[in-house]
């Protein structure tokens, strides 16, 4: 098999040739009839350069005479034309195998880059997932950390939350201490309080000193007089000794109302008509009572003889509730103080429909705001008077709303008649999630036999259940926009109102609150009542 490039060189030497170049038929290349020169044939007819070859030998011969003939053929137009054409042709085949290798050769170098681009592309695969995976691994350990940051952030939260709730705990159960004998620090602050609390000592500390030096003067009296002193000591003892040594234990007399507070009587109540009222908020001085009395031989019977009748107990007159009785309104209990009455007791209190009484939780202040849990109720509030020395004096009760049940507004009233008629009532509120810290808003859709409580920002139902004897809903004490719902499997979902009313004002707010305890408790008692007849 003969090289195709040594073909190539043969055609392209044969191409330097002048096209009207003549051969003879000796000198022709034998690869005028097998081109490629491998003895397959070019051409299926006879060329141009064999009809000449044959008219040449045929004309071949001694003798001018046969020249001349071999002239004249090789002059045939016919004969020149086809040989120019078969010329041309050839050239024409020439340059197309040109034009194939060239192009052989350029599709060698493209495969050639292809291969490169193709080692370039898997190089560059290989490094962009080494860069993914590094990006991940550094995505989860940074999501780890975030989480372990935020687990260490709930767990001192919930650590500070324990903190400041014994702190409150230390804080109420000190100053409740201190309120019990009339010590009010102006501020709350640390200062203030650690102040109060070091005269409480101190004033006690010299209480008990007094009382032991008034005993051992007591003693040595009785060893000098026996006669005298045993009678007057034992048929009527005076009321300034009683009140003298019952201070050491106005403690255990104090400590039977542990779970009322105690407030100044020029605080909280109102003084005659020639006595100014109650403004003053510091604390007050203590009794002279508590003065050191002077004991001596020649003044011991004195000290025995003062206050020889029995003092009244502490009281208030006029003892009142000013204010409106309905939810949202805020009351207060006053009086005037009398028989030397400086301290008070307050506890507000629910008369139910059955005769029951129910304490309200935190309302042992002077004001009281009436929240939904108040309607159709009795209202009162009970008062118990104290003076310096810590005796008592007899409780002292008043209604609210001339003793009858508490009833919303008009207003309110018809908001909450229009929604039980028309069976639906939907109100925008905030929910705080157990995952946040954070208000959500939320659509509290309430209906005749279930409710439903959306969040307005996913559209995610939280909770949609019916009506159950499980489910309570708990509203805090005072100006609060806050409500507590307590599900049928015990979840505490917490509400707020804040902002929620339109117009927009905070007593607005507070009685859209109540308007929506009142409108979901009557849908259930009503589901409730269904239940029980066979309705629902």
């Amino acid at each position: 098999m003969r090289d195709p490039f040594e073909v190539q060189r043969n055609v392209v030497n044969a191409d330097r040739r002048a096209p009207n170049e003549l051969m003879s038929p000796d000198l022709m290349p034998s690869g005028t009839s097998n081109v490629l020169g491998n003895g397959d044939a070019g051409f299926g007819i006879p060329t141009s350069d064999s009809l000449i070859r044959h008219q040449i030998q045929r004309a071949s011969g001694p003798g001018k005479s046969r020249g001349d003939e071999f002239n004249k053929h090789l002059l045939d137009p016919e004969i020149m034309e086809l040989y120019y054409r078969s010329r041309s042709q050839e050239e024409e085949i020439l340059l197309l195998r040109k034009q194939v290798a060239d192009a052989f050769v350029k599709e060698l170098q493209l495969l050639n880059e292809k291969h490169i681009l193709e080692r370039k592309l898997s190089e560059l695969r290989m490094e962009l997932d080494e860069k993914q995976d590094d990006a991940i691994s550094s995505t989860v350990k940074e999501l780890t950390k975030k989480k372990n940051c935020l687990e260490e952030n709930l767990r001192l939260a919930n650590d500070l939350k324990v903190v400041e709730e014994e702190l409150h705990i230390f804080t109420s159960s000190l100053l409740s201490l201190l309120a019990e004998f009339n010590i009010r620090p102006p501020m709350m602050n640390a200062f203030t309080i650690g102040s109060g609390a070091k005269r409480l000592y101190h004033h006690m500390h010299w209480k008990i000193r007094s009382a032991n030096a008034g005993f051992d003067d007591i003693n040595h009296l009785v060893g000098n007089q026996p006669s005298n002193l045993t009678a007057s000591y034992g048929h009527q003892p005076s009321s300034s000794s009683k009140s003298q040594l019952s201070q050491p234990f106005m403690g255990s007399k104090v400590n039977d109302f542990p779970q009322y507070n105690y407030y100044p009587m020029d605080m909280h109540v109102e003084a005659r008509s020639n006595q100014s009222r109650f403004i003053r908020d510091y604390d007050m001085p203590l009794s002279n009572n508590d003065k050191p009395r002077e004991v001596g031989g020649t003044s011991a019977p004195n000290f025995f003889e003062d206050n020889t009748g029995e003092a009244s107990l502490p009281g208030i007159e006029g003892f009142q509730i000013i204010g409106e009785a309905k939810p949202g309104n805020t009351l207060r209990a006053c009086g005037y103080p009398t028989n030397g009455t400086t301290l008070c007791i307050f506890q507000w209190v629910r008369h139910l429909q059955d005769g029951t009484r129910q304490y309200i939780e935190g309302a042992t202040v002077p004001e009281y705001v009436v929240t939904a849990d108040d309607v159709d109720t009795l209202l009162a509030v009970d008062c118990t008077p104290m003076d310096d020395n810590g005796r008592q004096g007899e409780l002292v009760r008043q209604f609210a709303n001339n003793q009858n049940k508490i009833t919303c507004d008009q207003d309110m009233q018809q908001e909450i008649e229009g929604y039980i008629s028309s069976g639906k009532a939907q109100f925008n509120v905030l929910l705080l999630m157990d995952s946040s810290e954070d208000w959500e808003p939320t659509t509290l859709t309430l209906k005749r036999s279930s409710y439903q409580i959306k969040v307005s920002r996913t559209e995610a139902v939280v909770v949609e259940e019916k009506y159950s004897p499980n489910l309570y809903i708990k509203v805090p004490c005072g100006h609060s926009t806050q409500f507590v719902l307590i599900s049928f499997d015990g979840a505490n979902l917490p509400f707020c109102t804040d902002g929620m009313s339109q117009p927009y004002y905070f007593e607005n707010d507070v009685r859209l609150r109540d308007i929506i305890v009142m409108t979901m408790r009557y849908f259930q008692s009503k589901a409730l009542d269904g239940k029980k007849k066979g309705k629902i």
